[in-house]
């Protein structure tokens, strides 16, 4: 009869481990055999008794030490990435190889969390005594005092007040650094006009055609009046020789008129003249 899957997965695992004990046939899995425990349970001892487990200690075999550092150094950059991403995590990484090589790895900015880390231990160690928090503020206030105090007497040495105490050497870095400030002003200064005389340039082209745009205009305007005078005064003319027609024919009319009055008046008295 044929082994089963499960028999020859256990000798092989557990055969190695059996040491100046003979085997006279292949193990009995059987459910009796096995202590009343599942097969998958023994099979998951006889994994971690055929793994085995590493001693925690530092490897003395140089070529081992590297590779056992290259495969863990992977695993570990490996976690950090997914720490950072699935948990939403500012992680940062330093490790330092026997050699000194440098492996680091930060989800965001190493900087930033060097600074944070730095801020935090700060911080903590101040909840922890209070006396120490107390200590720090005052070293804070002595420090921004101090540069307060640093500012003011920079300020009256290039206003060239409190000079006597300076040496020639001391004199040159000071006029040095007032020429240096002075270039910085000139610069800053000749940008910001340059900058203005462009932009007053740019509007003065606006401006200009939009005059140009308004002489148009206006000589359209002005030709269209001209049109209309010119109109205007066709009519009145015309109108005037209509009237000095219509005056003309009248004198004709009034005067043929007379003519058939005085005709009539004739006629009626040579009637009146052969009645008597």
């Amino acid at each position: 009869m044929a082994p089963s899957v499960l028999q020859i997965y256990a000798e092989r695992n557990v055969g190695r481990r059996l040491a100046g004990e003979e085997r006279s046939g292949p193990l009995n899995l059987s459910s009796a055999n096995l202590g009343g425990g599942s097969i998958a349970g023994k099979i998951r001892e006889v994994e971690e008794m055929g793994r085995g487990k590493i001693a925690i200690k530092r490897i003395d075999n140089t070529t081992n030490r590297q590779v056992t550092f290259s495969k863990r150094r992977g695993g570990l950059m490996k976690k950090a990435r997914e720490l950072a991403v699935l948990c939403d995590a500012d992680v940062g990484l330093i490790v330092f190889s026997c050699t000194g090589r440098l492996y680091d790895f930060a989800s965001s900015s190493m900087k930033s969390i060097i600074e944070r880390y730095q801020e935090a231990g700060e911080e903590h160690c101040r909840l922890l005594n209070p006396t120490s928090e107390a200590k720090f503020w005052q070293r804070e206030v002595t420090t921004l005092r101090q540069q307060v105090q640093n500012l003011h007497q920079n300020n009256r040495q290039i206003l060239g007040e409190e000079l006597s105490n300076f040496t020639i050497r001391d004199l040159q870095l000071l006029q040095n650094q007032v020429e240096m400030s002075l270039h910085s002003i000139r610069k800053t200064k000749d940008q910001l006009l340059a900058e203005e005389i462009l932009e007053l340039n740019q509007k003065g082209s606006v401006v200009q055609k939009e005059n140009i745009e308004l002489r148009k205009k206006f000589d359209i305007a002005h030709q269209h009046n001209i049109e209309l005078h010119k109109k205007l005064k066709y009519g009145e003319s015309s109108s005037g020789e209509q009237a000095t027609s219509t005056n003309s024919k009248d004198p004709g009319e009034s005067s043929t008129r007379r003519d058939s009055h005085v005709h009539i008046d004739l006629e009626m008295s040579q009637k009146g003249l052969e009645d008597e």
